[in-house]
């Protein structure tokens, strides 16, 4: 007999696969439409409750659509990069020592990430 355990999903892997099917849609997508477009076996509920998630964790936005929500990512988060991006912001927001934090994040970058940040910030970080 498999342990349940075993058959979980890595962490994030289900709210990967969720926001994924929302970049790829051309409009906000109900609960449904992003479990068909899944095409996994996961319940409503589960579909539901990561978009909930996602929604209380800034990720997504939503918009009412007859009894429930449709859902989009909001516009600093339209791929995987962005989504990297607010989680960063995020962390840093945490610490009350923003340039001890900066300061300790910049002295661990390899030598080929520092050479990156140094170029993104000469040229106003775009």
């Amino acid at each position: 007999m498999t342990d349940a355990k075993d058959e979980r999903r890595p962490a994030g892997e289900l709210e990967a696969s969720v926001l994924a099917a929302l970049w790829a849609a051309d409009a906000p997508r109900t609960p449904g439409q992003v479990q068909l477009s899944l095409g996994a076996s996961l319940a409503r509920t589960t579909v539901t409750t990561i978009l909930t998630r996602l929604y209380d964790k800034g990720v997504i936005g939503r918009r009412r659509e007859g009894r429930g929500y449709a859902y989009f990512p909001v516009q600093d988060v339209q791929d995987a990069h962005g989504l990297t991006a607010r989680r960063m912001h995020s962390e840093l927001d945490r610490d009350s020592d923003r340039e001890r934090v900066l300061a300790r994040f910049v002295a661990q970058l390899s030598p080929g990430d520092e050479r990156i940040l140094r170029n993104l910030l000469e040229s106003d970080g775009r």
